[in-house]
């Protein structure tokens, strides 16, 4: 017992070096005209000062301070996104920070509908031959190409409705779409519920849950009986228009760590 507890000390000292590091060096790269500060000429060092920093993210001198140097203090998840957003850290150098003063990735930010770069939705439109979309964590559709949207006509519903655990379990049009409804759904759940996982807490995810719950026997029943067997990160058949039967299988491509986007490519079997 005590070897792990001497480790962990061990390992959690070198998180708190690794976390002034990483601060101080980005601090340093940012120059006043970066941030939007007027020049003041030469400067002794290289970067904003502490004060400034702090300021940019409307925290605390002293707290600031202490968390560069790499002090046993807690911070909130708040105070973090300030910071990142001062530093103008990307979405893995946030991550990172986080990782470093939490030992956990970030959670979603308070529950926004998000959007994709135009050179994603341009990835997405060079996929002329395969539906593709790309979601948050909640199964959200933000974005999609013209052939996915002549598969689930997402551009016909509303915003809320392009939910890939709504359209499964809570539209019976398009569930009498999916000739292997009974196979596929637990195994779409099975995938959901480990997104689930990363974010217990989530505000958006649990309402979600229990609005499915409400809607879906199914739903309810398969998420607190889980099947472990397999998982399922798209819609494997799907009937087209005309009744035919559309066979997939699917490939998914982390597009936005920090906010969770994911984009989801069918490929006909």
């Amino acid at each position: 017992m005590l070897e792990v507890m001497v480790l962990s000390g061990r390992t959690f000292a070198r998180t708190r070096t690794d976390l002034s590091g990483f601060l101080m060096r980005r601090r340093k790269k940012l120059t006043p005209v970066d941030a939007g500060l007027p020049s003041t000429g030469q400067r002794r060092t290289p970067g904003l000062r502490r004060e400034e920093l702090a300021a940019l993210a409307g925290v605390g001198l002293t707290w600031y301070t202490w968390f560069e140097q790499g002090r046993d203090i807690q911070v909130s998840e708040g105070f973090l996104l300030k910071v990142a957003k001062a530093l103008k850290l990307d979405d893995a150098e946030c991550s990172h920070l986080f990782l470093l003063a939490h030992r956990r990735p970030p959670p979603p930010e308070a529950y926004q509908w998000p959007s994709v770069s135009p050179l994603i939705q341009n990835l997405l439109d060079d996929l002329v031959t395969r539906p593709a979309y790309v979601a948050n964590l909640r199964w959200d559709v933000v974005a999609w190409n013209a052939t996915a949207n002549d598969v689930f006509g997402f551009a016909d519903r509303e915003q809320r409705d392009r939910n890939v655990m709504r359209l499964v379990f809570a539209d019976p049009a398009f569930r009498q779409r999916l000739p292997q409804w009974r196979e596929e759904a637990p195994k779409l759940l099975a995938q959901f519920r480990g997104d689930l996982a990363a974010v217990p807490d989530d505000p958006a995810m649990l309402a979600l849950v229990d609005e499915l719950k409400t809607l879906s026997p199914d739903f309810r029943r398969w998420l607190e009986q889980p099947s472990l067997e397999s998982y399922a990160r798209g819609i494997g058949a799907i009937l087209d228009s005309d009744g035919t039967e559309l066979g997939f299988l699917h490939e998914m491509l982390t597009v936005d760590e920090y906010r969770h986007l994911k984009m989801v490519v069918y490929f006909r079997r």
